[in-house]
């Protein structure tokens, strides 16, 4: 692996590298803190332009407030998509060397929490040309290396899988980074904040974060745990080489053989459609057993049933055909993947039966 000292350098010979890394870890983990100092000492050792992308400074104030009496998932879902679409958009510019522009449909309170992030850190400027404002990029963000940090919890593997479609996309840079606190840690942080989150909230994030597995996916390869707080400077210099390896590698965009991918995918889909049937079911079953200990009424039980055998069944047929109504991947077809997009689209319709969290 390249060390920090032989890859410093800001040089205009070649193309800009460019890079995503998801920050991930339960809430109180010290991600922020560690991304402002990751952030700073990169700029100063390496010379890059760094953006830090903090969730909870950009997503809207009264959805972030709603969070804590567990608002729909499904609206918490557009919104982090609609935020990795900002990201998009301020790539395109970077990329084509031109102003960036501005999303025909936005949340007007997210957008300008998003611009705010990037003019405090030096990635872009406003310009007004014929009473119309439009955003430029800054010298920083088009001359040096580019790395965009995420900071978030990202406990489902599918959040972060669409950061890497992301970067595939782009043919960026792309690592993950989890700060593993200790849960006891975490609740003792979060009570002394202004505005903590409800400790049952921490303890199930707890309980389904879904930790990088570079052994069994192939796209978690560039992935790097650390022991928060205590070993998190110690880490330092391994954290940079993560980085400075997945710059010189960026994800490949693969276009080529697609007949290929798809005789494979018909060769696969028998076998793969009816394990993830049987594991659907199972899921789904238990899911009911939990209700009915649950006490919810028996016409909820129904309705309940109803949505989750429906659910099932447009996963299913999105496997099936490719649909990608919910299995917005293009390459991945591993069971695992496909379970943990169900289980996030289940919490979903269970959160409104439910009256204790799951």
């Amino acid at each position: 692996m390249k060390t920090a000292e032989n890859t410093r350098g800001t040089g205009s010979d070649g193309p800009r590298k460019r890079g995503l890394c998801v920050l991930c870890g339960l809430p109180a983990a010290g991600k922020s803190t560690f991304a402002r100092a990751l952030a700073h000492r990169l700029r100063q050792e390496q010379g890059w332009a760094v953006g830090v992308v903090a969730y909870d400074d950009v997503m809207p104030d009264a959805f972030l407030a709603g969070a804590r009496a567990r608002p729909a998932l499904s609206q918490w879902k557009l919104l982090r998509q609609e935020l990795l679409k900002y990201l998009e958009y301020f790539l395109m510019a970077v990329i084509n060397g031109c102003q960036m522009s501005v999303p025909p449909n936005r949340t007007e309170a997210m957008w300008e929490d998003f611009i705010t992030c990037l003019k405090d850190q030096d990635l872009i400027f406003s310009a007004a040309f014929e009473a119309q404002s439009c955003y430029l990029l800054t010298k920083t963000a088009v001359s040096r290396p580019l790395f965009l940090v995420l900071d978030d919890n990202f406990y489902y593997q599918s959040m972060r899988y669409e950061v890497y479609q992301l970067a595939r996309k782009y043919s960026l840079g792309f690592c993950q980074l989890l700060l593993d606190c200790p849960l006891e840690t975490c609740l003792q942080r979060n009570g002394q904040r202004p505005q903590a989150l409800p400790p049952e909230t921490i303890h199930l994030m707890g309980r389904k974060l879904e930790k990088p597995n570079p052994e069994k996916n192939a796209w978690e390869h560039y992935s790097l745990t650390i022991p928060s707080p205590a070993c998190a400077s110690e880490a330092s210099l391994e954290v940079t080489d993560l980085l400075l390896t997945a710059l010189e590698n960026p994800v490949k965009y693969a276009e080529d053989n697609m007949e290929q991918k798809d005789t494979d995918r018909i060769i696969c889909s028998t076998n793969i459609l009816h394990k993830t049937d049987q594991t659907l079911r199972r899921i789904v079953s238990q899911t009911m057993k939990e209700a009915k200990d649950e006490q919810v009424l028996p016409h909820n039980l129904k309705l309940l049933a109803e949505e989750l055998n429906k659910l099932k069944a447009e996963f299913l047929e999105d496997l099936k055909h490719g649909n990608k109504k919910y299995l917005c991947f293009q390459q991945t077809i591993d069971i695992s993947d496909v379970i943990s997009f169900f289980h996030y689209e289940k919490d979903n319709i269970v959160q409104k039966y439910f009256s204790k969290q799951h």
